[in-house]
């Protein structure tokens, strides 16, 4: 092989590294900057749904689109209606969402909220359950091993249980660490908790009648700043840490855990989800859905 034919071959197998590596990152804006994507999901076939803090829309991005069209319209809802956590359950054809309406004439600004599902591929409504008290914050949630949907009220500390089938929730948990509870997720059957007003996580013990006990503080190795939307992948804890622009993996052995960083320099990341070879990242403060390749 000539030295000309050689090089060729080394430039080329470099220009593909580089297409391949960016082809696995993507950077989508969510109607616009201020659409403020607070957290996403991704359903069967790659199709990216995302909900939006500053509309009343739920958005969805074709696998290989570069832009977001509406699939969820509340504006009939109230003015200021907006959509916090994002869930595909792709078992029963379901997106579970939590809509959020301003209590009008409030100082400071109360919330009403409802857990709501849609057919996740129509977008036609199913359940609708709202949260019990004047004031409170349904933020995200997460599937247990036992079908049943675990959801988190922020403002209000507590984590409600909706069993598989049912219409209405129930109060699973209520303790003043909570205050502040914000991404929910089972990793190894293990339900796990962070809390955005404290930078903590929290693992929460559940018996064999399934009532849940004290939570058990983690300690972390470096701290986490706003932790926020969070999802289990590979063993780990993928987390959006809203208050220091990264994404860490969280690796939790017994009441400690090593965080790493896969990503810094976010503006605002609130929601994080990882698909396959790809972990998506909503970017709250740009507006966007960002893609990064899942560490090997």
């Amino acid at each position: 092989m000539s030295f000309l034919n050689a090089r060729c071959l080394t430039v080329c197998a470099a220009l593909i590294v580089s297409f391949a590596q960016v082809a696995s990152a993507a950077e989508i804006l969510i109607a616009d900057a201020k659409s403020q994507p607070e957290s996403l999901t991704v359903a069967p076939g790659g199709v990216l749904i995302v909900g939006s803090a500053s509309t009343p829309f739920v958005y969805k991005v074709k696998p290989g689109a570069s832009t977001a069209e509406k699939f969820i319209d509340a504006s009939a809802e109230g003015p200021g209606t907006f959509f916090f956590g994002m869930l595909a359950d792709a078992s029963t054809n379901t997106l579970w969402t939590c809509q959020l309406t301003p209590v009008p004439n409030t100082t400071p600004v109360e919330r009403h909220t409802a857990l709501r599902s849609f057919d996740l591929t129509t977008g036609a409504p199913k359940i609708r359950w709202n949260l019990p008290g004047d004031n409170n914050t349904c933020n995200d949630f997460a599937i247990g091993p036992d079908k049943a949907l675990y959801i988190t009220d922020t403002a209000n500390g507590k984590i409600y249980r909706l069993p598989s089938g049912a219409t209405t929730a129930e109060l699973f948990l209520e303790h003043r660490t909570l205050m502040g509870v914000d991404g929910i997720t089972f990793l190894d059957g293990t339900l796990y908790v962070n809390n955005v007003f404290f930078n903590k996580l929290y693992r929460i013990p559940v018996d064999a009648s399934g009532k849940a006990g004290t939570p058990v503080d983690i300690w972390m190795d470096q701290p986490i700043k706003g932790p926020d939307g969070m999802r289990a992948a590979g063993g780990k804890l993928l987390v959006a840490e809203n208050g220091s622009g990264k994404i860490s993996a969280i690796t939790v052995n017994g009441d400690k855990a090593s965080v790493t960083v896969l990503k810094d320099g976010l503006k605002t990341p609130t929601g994080v989800e990882a698909s396959g070879d790809t972990i998506w990242i909503a970017e709250r403060g740009k507006g966007q859905a960002v893609s990064i390749p899942m560490p090997k």
